[in-house]
């Protein structure tokens, strides 16, 4: 069974940065767009960021645009989210997702496995 494992998360003050890790099992890693988002409490869960199959294409919402950096290393299974400059407003649980093929989309339904989940505090 896939799954996929987010690691990283933390206590960072504003200005701060952290990179966040998704490690997936399974031997088809490469296949799939893989993205990140993101759920403060008491709101929906958001996109953040994607990466097509290749890494070839990313893609950002717009409030983190120059502060994010998707990337990922196919031979490690592996997706990474690089956060710089963060802000209080960065605050949420952050979630790893594989696509459903290997474009990156940034719909919730554009990915159908998600991982648990891991908890980004970033302090005024």
């Amino acid at each position: 069974q896939v799954q996929l494992v987010e690691s990283g998360g933390g206590l960072v003050q504003a200005g701060g940065s952290l990179r966040l890790s998704c490690e997936a099992s399974g031997r088809t890693f490469s296949n799939y767009a893989m993205g990140w988002f993101r759920q403060a409490p008491g709101k929906e869960r958001e996109f953040v960021a994607a990466i097509s199959w290749s890494g070839g294409n990313t893609y950002y919402t717009d409030s983190v645009k120059g502060r994010f950096t998707i990337s990922r290393d196919n031979a490690k299974n592996s997706v990474y989210l690089q956060m710089n400059s963060l802000k209080p407003e960065d605050t949420a649980v952050y979630y790893c997702a594989r696509g459903v093929g290997v474009v990156a989309g940034s719909n919730r339904d554009d990915f159908g496995l998600w991982g648990q989940g891991t908890q980004v505090t970033v302090s005024s």
